[in-house]
């Protein structure tokens, strides 16, 4: 085996960057040939590179040997989600809501409770069967994660595809307001589960200290949204506006870890709602927030597949050697695989949205992950029983989340229309942009775009 000195732990904690952004890079090579989404490759990359393959050879730099080694990325996972929150609130334009933000919020809240109920009643009477392997508030406490959308893995795929319609407009709100409705939400269902752990019910936890930490998240984001706004005029450089922006990201994300107590009322912060609140108020203030806006996506781009790289080598292969909790964590993935769908499908309908929206928007917003975990650490209150039972269901359902879930939002979409193949003329010019690298390939997509402008099947 070979390492670092300790000396050198940050040259170690870059190559590790740097291994792992390329791992995930070669890996889309890869799962293109199958079109799978490019989010499905990272993750599988981590996995790869992770704690069970090849971090069990130990070399330092080549793959993560421990969880602690992935865990002390941890930065980098938390300013990615706050890029991802930030680009998500660009759907909150006043215009757009005009059309979509009704349907949006009924559909958002509808959906999570759904979730939530289906969860609890599967698992409540799985409990009912067998009390010894599963106690109702474990089961409540996995209802009330159950709310909880990854809006990671959804935008990465509505981005990579380009996808455009009113299936995906629809999309990313519900999915920027699952993170408001989930923490409501568990915050009720938690409270009530640590209720029948100890007899008391501390309404300030269950009913006010959820509400604060959503005005205080809404408040900073407007507040830093406002200051952005009126900074982006002092500068004429592109350049520098854009590196304003990341900075404002990066700012928000560090403020939204504070935490506080204020007259017995612990006081904190979502770095989503916050980054979410810091885009909306940006984009409907400043005239420039649309190129510089989509500058910023376009400089994430690389810390993203870090991101989810890391989120592959974070998933625990060692959940599938505890055959109970494989099967309380497949009732949890159907349970809640139903209520997203049938609450979906349901409020859709009742706000009159168009029949491809009613049949597949249920289906996007199954992947699962970031939030939820954030959610177990709670759990983690429930005792030295449920607490580690809950985490391990949730991690064994996010390892399923995440693998299937990207590709079933592309399926979605694409059957909903809202994922186009590229045109013949543009799959020309790429191909000629590789002549030079690799003559043979070009001849072959050349070759493809030809048949499919007569309409034949391309060859791989």
């Amino acid at each position: 085996m070979w390492y670092f000195p300790e000396r050198d732990y940050y040259m170690y904690a870059l190559i590790n960057i740097a291994f792992a952004l390329l791992a995930g890079l070669m890996m889309t090579r890869l799962f293109n040939k199958g079109h799978l989404p490019d989010v499905t490759a990272f993750l599988v990359a981590g996995v790869f590179i992770g704690p069970f393959v090849l971090g069990r050879f130990g070399f330092a730099g080549l793959g993560f040997s421990s969880y602690d080694q992935v865990a002390q990325l941890g930065v980098i996972s938390d300013v990615a989600m706050g890029f991802i929150a930030f680009s998500i609130g660009n759907e909150f334009r006043l215009e757009q809501l005009r059309h979509t933000g009704r349907k949006a919020l009924v559909i958002g809240v509808i959906q999570a409770m759904a979730a939530t109920v289906f969860v609890d009643a599967f698992l409540l009477g799985f409990h009912a069967l067998f009390p010894a392997l599963l106690s109702a508030p474990a089961a409540i406490t996995l209802g009330a994660i159950a709310s909880a959308t990854a809006p990671a893995a959804t935008l990465m795929v509505v981005r990579q595809y380009k996808a455009r319609g009113e299936l995906t407009s629809l999309l990313l709100p519900i999915v920027a307001l699952d993170d408001a409705v989930g923490l409501i939400v568990f915050a009720l269902s938690f409270g009530i589960a640590r209720a029948l752990i100890s007899g008391t019910v501390s309404l300030v936890s269950v009913m006010v200290e959820p509400l604060v930490e959503i005005f205080c998240s809404l408040l900073l984001g407007a507040v830093a949204g406002m200051v952005l706004t009126k900074l982006e005029t002092m500068f004429h450089s592109n350049t520098n506006r854009n590196s304003m922006t990341i900075a404002f990201v990066f700012l928000t994300v560090g403020l939204s870890s504070l935490r506080f107590e204020v007259g017995g009322i612990h006081v904190g912060f979502s770095s989503l709602l916050v980054c979410m609140m810091l885009s909306t108020v940006f984009c409907n203030f400043s005239q420039l927030s649309e190129d510089l806006m989509g500058r910023a996506d376009r400089w994430s781009q690389p810390l993203l597949a870090v991101f989810f790289v890391i989120s592959g080598a974070e998933l625990q292969l060692d959940v599938f050697s505890q055959p109970m909790l494989v099967l309380i964590g497949v009732i949890y993935i159907l349970a809640r695989s139903f209520g997203k769908y049938i609450g979906a499908r349901t409020s859709a309908r009742g706000v009159g949205c168009s029949p491809k929206v009613v049949k597949y928007l249920g289906i996007t917003l199954l992947p699962q992950a970031g939030v939820a975990l954030g959610m177990c650490v709670s759990a983690q209150q429930l005792g030295p029983q449920d607490g580690p039972l809950v985490r391990n269901i949730i991690l064994f359902s996010v390892l399923i989340y995440e693998l299937v879930g990207p590709l079933m939002t592309k399926q979605a979409l694409k059957a909903a229309g809202e994922i186009t193949e590229k045109p013949p003329e543009v799959v020309e010019r790429r191909a000629r942009a590789l002549a030079a690298a690799n003559p043979k390939e070009l001849a072959q997509r050349l070759q493809n775009a030809k048949r499919k402008k007569q309409g034949k099947k391309v060859s791989c």
